[in-house]
């Protein structure tokens, strides 16, 4: 009788620590989901606008790969969520809690864990259009070779996602980055210059442009300064390339990692 006893509490006992552990397996699977939920939706308010929905890229670099340079680890990327990186567009963001930094945190790490997209055509092809029929490489520059009227694009995939280089080609005035606004300014003399805004302070601007030549205005010798938002010296592929051929020119330029 007393053995038939000890059996049965042996087997509530193994049963009841099945349960714990079940339970704070679940407890652990609704920690990270609500983590995950709780920083996507941080994620959406504080980073998208800079980083893209998914963090695919925009005006900040694509988080969609496991290695960020300024954040190796949690420790740093919590530190850049925070403080920012210093001599950067990227600004820190002190009114986040540790937990929702945290959160933030466990959310962009997530994004490197995904499925990387597959290219959508063929790079090679994309590189003879990028130097052929595209033309980029008379205002962009590649490991060195190349234009200056454009941003340098030798590790453009590593910062840009597949979405933001095709929109950048069939409307390039749709995500201008602030230092390739496109000005025009008129001197007093009449003299009329159109480029993209290198720098620029209360007395002065700086511009570069269409045919690439710097240009340091006083503002008080201007008649008329203004920024064209929305626009770019960029030209727009659409109907200039086939369907086929932006495909291509994606995969090539999202193929540019920096590598020699």
């Amino acid at each position: 009788m007393l053995g038939l006893r000890a059996a049965k509490h042996q087997s509530f006992g193994g049963l009841l620590m099945r349960h714990t552990v079940l339970l704070a397996f679940f407890l652990m699977l609704s920690a990270f989901a609500w983590a995950q939920t709780s920083g996507k939706q941080l994620f959406d308010s504080h980073c998208a606008r800079c980083h893209g929905i998914g963090g695919t890229g925009g005006e900040g670099p694509s988080l969609t790969r496991l290695v960020l340079q300024h954040a190796g680890d949690d420790e740093a990327l919590s530190s850049v969520i925070v403080n920012g990186i210093p001599n950067s567009d990227m600004p820190g963001n002190w009114m986040l809690g540790t937990n929702d930094v945290k959160a933030v945190a466990e959310y962009v790490r997530s994004l490197g864990r995904a499925e990387e997209e597959p290219l959508p055509g063929d790079a090679e092809n994309g590189r003879r259009l990028y130097e052929g029929k595209g033309a980029c490489n008379v205002c962009h520059i590649v490991a060195g070779e190349g234009g200056v009227i454009g941003p340098d694009l030798s590790n453009i995939g590593i910062v840009r996602g597949l979405a933001h280089l095709r929109e950048a080609l069939v409307a390039p005035g749709a995500n201008v980055a602030l230092n390739y606004v496109v000005v025009t300014a008129r001197t007093k003399d009449g003299k009329e210059l159109k480029g993209h805004r290198v720098n620029e302070d209360s007395f002065t601007v700086q511009l570069r442009d269409e045919s690439g030549r710097y240009h340091s205005l006083d503002k008080l010798e201007l008649a008329s300064f203004e920024k064209k938002i929305g626009e770019s010296l960029m030209p727009s592929y659409e109907g200039e390339l086939t369907l086929e051929e932006l495909d291509d020119l994606v995969s090539y330029l999202s193929s540019m990692r920096g590598e020699p």
